[in-house]
């Protein structure tokens, strides 16, 4: 049952709202706050479907309301009620995010149908945000255990903010689907999401790759190029193995981080960047730290939030789960029906070693089901994932 809060400090009005939508076939459920002041309070404590706000009214008025409604809960529908010289305001209330307004008195069907379209707005709203939220399959993080439950609901905390995260842990076990996962369930999901793999440029091209650079910068700088900040301009950018990163691109990252701003190579003009940062390890950059291979300003600055991703071996009991996932992935990859594992398979899986984590596993799994049996069993496992 949609619950719609009237915020009016004329008890007649208010009495005449609540008897209106009351009467709608007990279609909603209706709450009263007698000024701005109360609505913000029952705001906060509750989440309405709706919102029927005065904009004339003592203490707080609706334009305060409705700013402030926008920044607590934004995803809520307001409804401006505007006595007659109220009207320029009431207009000026939809500039500022106001769904609609209605005139007093209030006329019965203008009522009821911009209550319904309203209502059928915010469902739109609620159900676009819920898909936004809903990370790509191609993503996906599987495991029931703890440690694998510890992940997701930090990332459940921390999406919402623009907080910079350091994700640790060895190769191979998934630290790029904790960066997907933090891009994509985040507000800056409609931006782009762009990767880097530190380890994988040279260290004489890392800063250019990062920044971008002017024509005549270096040799072959034979035009301006933007770099992967401006790239990810409103979005999120993915710095993997960060602790491979030169020095001298490490305090540019810094100040990147400081001022959010950047420079291309061979120019000193500052770029504005509005990007959030996300890196990734499998080193131990306190060691490097002490080594003087990583800047302990820098690395302060991007363990804002730290998340540790556990080698494969620390949580076995995922292992049914991945061998299952893996087993429904490649089948739909190669158009064929999904093999089976049989348990003392399964069982045999959970005893390996798994120095490659995750990666090592799928390939391990691909081996199975095309040189293994209709059903992959414990012999097929011995003779085709031994390593």
């Amino acid at each position: 049952m949609p619950k719609i809060l009237i915020i009016e400090d004329e008890a007649a009005i208010r009495r005449v709202l609540v008897k209106i939508l009351s009467e709608e076939n007990d279609t909603y459920e209706v709450f009263e706050a007698e000024d701005g002041l109360v609505g913000i309070e029952k705001i906060k404590k509750d989440d309405f479907d709706l919102v029927l706000c005065d904009i004339k009214m003592p203490k707080m008025d609706g334009v305060e309301v409705l700013e402030a409604v926008k920044k607590l809960k934004p995803e809520t529908p307001m409804v401006m009620i505007s006595g007659h010289g109220d009207l320029d305001t009431a207009v000026n209330t939809m500039r500022l995010g106001a769904f609609d307004y209605i005139s007093k008195p209030p006329d019965l069907n203008r009522l009821l149908n911009t209550v319904r379209i309203a209502l059928d707005r915010k469902e739109l709203v609620v159900e676009n945000t819920r898909l936004k939220k809903k990370v790509s399959k191609n993503y996906e993080m599987i495991g029931e255990s703890k440690a694998i439950l510890h992940i997701k609901e930090m990332i459940e905390k921390v999406s919402a903010t623009d907080a910079r995260v350091l994700i640790t842990g060895p190769n191979g076990t998934g630290k790029e689907l904790v960066a997907h996962w933090l891009h994509q369930k985040s507000d800056r999901s409609k931006g782009p999401l762009i990767e880097v793999n530190c380890a994988a440029i040279p260290s004489e091209l890392i800063e250019s790759e990062l920044f971008g650079h002017v024509k005549g910068a270096f040799t072959s700088a034979v035009k301006d190029r933007a770099g992967k900040f401006e790239a990810a301009n409103g979005g999120t950018i993915f710095l993997d193995e960060i602790g491979d990163m030169s020095l001298s691109a490490q305090a540019k990252v810094l100040r990147a981080l400081q001022e959010n701003k950047i420079q291309r190579v061979g120019n000193d003009k500052d770029i504005k960047v509005d990007v959030r940062v996300v890196a990734a390890t499998n080193k131990d950059l306190k060691k490097e730290i002490a080594d003087g291979k990583f800047r302990e300003d820098l690395y302060h600055r991007l363990a804002v939030i730290l998340i540790q991703v556990p080698a494969l071996n620390d949580r076995r009991e995922d292992i049914p789960l991945l061998v299952d996932f893996f087993a429904n992935k490649i089948a739909t990859e190669q158009g064929s029906t999904k093999k089976e594992f049989s348990d003392k398979a399964i069982k045999l899986l959970q005893e390996y070693d798994w120095t490659g984590n995750i990666r090592e596993l799928r390939n391990v799994v691909e081996r199975l089901i095309i040189l293994g049996e209709k059903i992959v069993s414990e012999n097929d496992v011995k003779l085709f994932a031994s390593k």
